[in-house]
């Protein structure tokens, strides 16, 4: 399903150039592919999926060992240390209870699978997932990177971004194709997000796997921008499209009730 099932960190930052960021944007991008599913991960991975090259990549992950951030296991590969976990947790452990109802009730509403994500740089990562009341569980899980083309919260996220980042975005990423839908042409996506504007939703109508159907709302901050979006997850064979538009108004509600908890 997701990338990141098999992916390697070099998946998620392709495309970046490797002189951009100051150092310490450069240490978080480097932390940030240690910490990606699937670890641990090899130095070369890191390197690539961080967009630094590796002689600075390793002085920083030598840093980061010493600091306990990063654990450096056998050839030369790293994975989440214990001082990462630990913030982690902290983190976790100051999630206002607001979010948890607020999720609660759009999936008591729907009947549905819900999604929260945040957005950061090419992709999308769900911080929070609730099951919903099917009879069956998708692959998707708390942490997983997605793309923002082909998810219904990552195309909500693109239509809330000025023209020229979204540009930005289409040239580092290429659109890669997941499934027969996936839009893959920019103008195929600009269109497709002027029409995310008009209703205020997206809608993944198996873009990013077959017989998975979404519809996402874009979480705003203060400024307007978007910090990522909520989403509501049905299986094609089960709710048609119908049925998930009219999960519209109770989405809406969930990312205006969510905007000043994030």
């Amino acid at each position: 399903m997701p990338p990141n099932a098999g992916e390697s960190p070099k998946d998620v930052r392709a495309g970046r150039s490797s002189a951009a960021g100051s150092a310490a944007e450069k240490s978080l991008r480097v932390l940030e592919a240690v910490a990606v599913p699937g670890g641990p991960h090899r130095l070369t991975d890191i390197a690539a999926a961080a967009a630094v090259p590796k002689s600075s990549t390793f002085r920083i992950l030598a840093s980061l060992v010493d600091q306990g951030f990063v654990r450096q296991e056998p050839e030369s590969r790293y994975a989440v240390g214990p001082r990462l976990r630990a913030l982690s947790a902290l983190v976790d452990g100051g999630e206002p209870a607001g979010i948890g109802r607020v999720l609660g009730e759009l999936r008591r509403t729907t009947g549905q699978t819900v999604h929260l994500a945040l957005h950061s740089g090419e992709t999308i990562t769900y911080i929070r997932k609730l099951e919903g009341d099917q009879p069956f569980r998708t692959a998707s899980r708390v942490g997983m990177r997605m793309p923002l083309h082909t998810t219904a919260i990552g195309k909500a996220v693109l239509a809330h971004l000025p023209a020229g980042e979204v540009a930005e975005l289409v040239a580092a990423t290429g659109l890669p194709r997941r499934t027969p839908n996936t839009l893959t042409t920019p103008q195929a996506l600009h269109d497709h997000l002027e029409a995310v504007r008009s209703r205020g939703h997206a809608l993944d109508d198996e873009e990013n796997e077959p017989t998975i159907r979404c519809i996402g709302a874009a979480v705003l901050g203060p400024s307007g921008r978007p910090v990522g979006g909520v989403s509501v997850t049905t299986v094609t064979f089960l709710v048609p499209r119908e049925e998930i538009e009219s999960y519209a108004p109770a989405l809406h509600a969930a990312a205006r009730a969510l905007a000043p908890l994030l």
